[in-house]
């Protein structure tokens, strides 16, 4: 019942090959106790976060020193838990969720290079062997494309799905598919066979730039225990606990992209439900007093993120930049983002 601040991590990626030859300095440095330095002409600027993560950094030590395994353990106690990533396209965000782009079922990705999910998925399994056979665990997995929902996992993802809202669960997915699994084989092939329905273009900023919001959610069951010694031996009660990854589309100029036709119309829908959802964030981060309406209903992403935004939920938000020279506006955007969403508490 007490209030918890999202907590809010950076990771700053590498300068890639193309924008060495071309030129572009690194205007973003880290300092050290989670803080992170802007230099460049007409700006200079220094944020904080939660932690700061440069190009150097393992995605082994992003899991550990982001507070993941945490996450994973209060899913199983029973709280709804949210991860999302979101910056730039091309920033990183889905390599720092899933690992490299080229992975698949019989051509895995190295270990040392596995995202935040896999590893997720590899803690919370064994902490359900630790804790025997009651733990139920199960999968859903969706995108947002243009405004509509479609289902990553069903054999027809075309077919767009109605988002309902109800007293009891808030709002949530009609008739979404949801897969049970019991191994880390099992949930990683899941999660490599909703990827690949996924949609992606390539774009003069990002060769696989996704083109759609995407949420994996993971439902933990605690069955209920026919003696529970807190109870006086009485049943202990059984516990439901998510764990949901969200990997944001990323925000883009279309100047920048080159982007047009219905690449163009892809961007507009991207920047608009970006541009709700950092409204939503704007607005939590008032003190309680101030708090206007919240506009949850603007976008069917922010309506799916309003528990783990403003409600009972727990949030680890992880924004992705580039240190480049040219993409400088793009990172600006993302850090004041990010620092706003610094101040938003929920009530988990």
């Amino acid at each position: 019942g007490r209030e918890a601040r999202l907590r809010v991590v950076l990771r700053v990626r590498p300068l890639t090959c193309m924008e060495t030859r071309r030129g572009d300095q690194p205007v973003v440095h880290s300092l050290g106790d989670g803080t992170v330095h802007v230099s460049a002409p007409k700006h200079d600027a220094t944020f904080g976060f939660s932690a700061v993560f440069d190009a150097s950094t393992s995605q082994e030590a992003v899991f550990e020193g982001s507070g993941m395994r945490q996450l994973v353990e209060l899913a199983i106690d029973g709280f709804s838990c949210t991860v999302f990533a979101f910056g730039q396209t091309g920033s990183g965000k889905t390599y720092t969720l899933m690992g490299p782009l080229n992975q698949t079922e019989t051509q895995p990705a190295a270990p040392g290079l596995l995202g935040l999910m896999q590893r997720s998925f590899s803690c919370l399994l064994e902490q359900s062997r630790s804790h025997g056979s009651d733990l139920a665990l199960s999968a859903s997995y969706l995108e947002i494309y243009n405004e509509q929902v479609r289902d990553l996992l069903s054999p027809e993802p075309s077919c767009a799905l109605p988002l309902r809202w109800s007293k009891t669960r808030g709002f949530y997915v009609e008739n979404q598919l949801c897969v049970d699994f019991e191994s880390l084989e099992a949930i990683a092939n899941l999660l490599l066979q909703g990827s690949q329905r996924r949609r992606t273009s390539a774009h003069a900023l990002n060769r696989h730039s996704s083109r759609s919001h995407a949420l994996l959610t993971i439902y933990i069951r605690s069955q209920a225990v026919s003696t529970c010694p807190e109870l006086g031996g009485g049943a202990c009660p059984s516990k439901q606990g998510t764990l949901c990854f969200v990997d944001l589309a990323g925000s883009e100029r279309v100047k920048e992209t080159g982007s047009s036709g219905e690449l163009s119309v892809e961007a507009n829908n991207i920047n608009r439900s970006l541009l709700t959802l950092g409204h939503c964030i704007s607005l939590l981060a008032k003190p309680q007093g101030k708090r206007t309406y919240i506009p949850y209903r603007d976008s069917k992403l922010t309506r799916l993120l309003a528990r783990s935004l403003g409600g009972s939920g727990i949030t680890l938000m992880v924004a992705c930049i580039s240190p480049s020279s040219r993409c400088l506006s793009e990172t600006l955007s993302t850090l004041h983002y990010a620092s706003r969403a610094c101040r938003v508490t929920t009530r988990p």
